[in-house]
């Protein structure tokens, strides 16, 4: 899958891989794999290596930062056309649409036939408070999303050093951006495949006869939850300097 996803990128995009399973040197034996910059961590994720690789200063020179996991098929994709819709819609935010027969998730990110690129959906009943906020509106998936620079600088500063696998990053991301809503969407027209196939996942241990990847997932799980605890102290005390502020404020002019 690596070999075919890096030949649909051209050389205005620099590949930079992440190899969680200890191997580098195997991949010399492809072209393409010369020009592209290999990190390697056993058994860590793709939000762990950006957290420590990816510094937005670091990456100031691009226009756009894909952060892709390793199970995508890419057959009707292209990079260069991708950035010319996100460009063309004002995207900030996004992600290729999923082929609806592979299983998805979300509503918001199913592959839609009548239309470039949408930014709303209708999804199950309760599960939108608002028809502007995740997962309707303002929403792409830690699966295959892609930032634009500034976005970046922003989504950068959520990741937390030791919450590795990003879980409630989708949900929080459209604090970076306003209207979010508008500037985040999903890309039907170069559209990608969740092919699923077992990687990191199996890499847990197993325990009392239950299989790696439950390990893995409650893992998953327990950040998704400290991460929204994280998020939403952190929401409270901006909030309190915001008035912090005013009322030093108020007190200076007057």
């Amino acid at each position: 899958t690596n070999l075919y996803t890096c030949k649909q990128f051209s050389e205005n995009f620099t590949i930079l891989l992440f190899h969680y399973d200890g191997r580098v040197t195997e991949w010399d034996e492809f072209e393409w794999s010369k020009r592209a910059i290999h990190v390697s961590a056993p058994k860590q994720t793709k939000w762990w290596f950006a957290k420590r690789f990816l510094h937005p200063d670091i990456v100031a020179a691009y226009d756009y930062i894909f952060m892709w996991d390793e199970d995508l098929g890419v057959d009707h994709f292209d990079g260069e056309e991708y950035i010319r819709l996100v460009r063309k819609y004002g995207l900030d935010i996004s992600q290729p649409a999923l082929d609806p027969e592979r299983g998805t998730t979300w509503a918001m990110t199913k592959k839609r036939y009548d239309t470039e690129v949408h930014k709303h959906t209708d999804e199950k009943p309760g599960w939108c408070k608002e028809p502007y906020w995740p997962p309707c509106a303002a929403f792409v998936e830690i699966m295959a999303p892609v930032f634009s620079r500034e976005a970046w600088r922003c989504v950068w500063h959520m990741i937390q050093n030791d919450l590795v696998h990003g879980w409630g990053l989708d949900f929080t991301m459209r604090k970076c951006i306003e209207p979010a809503h508008e500037k985040i969407g999903v890309v039907d027209a170069q559209w990608i495949v969740h092919l699923g196939i077992p990687s990191l996942g199996n890499q847990g241990t197993s325990e009392k006869g239950r299989a790696p990847w439950e390990g893995v997932r409650k893992r998953c799980q327990t950040e998704w939850r400290m991460f929204y605890e994280r998020f939403a102290q952190a929401q409270k005390a901006y909030y309190w300097m915001l008035r912090f502020r005013r009322r030093s404020n108020n007190v200076t002019n007057s």
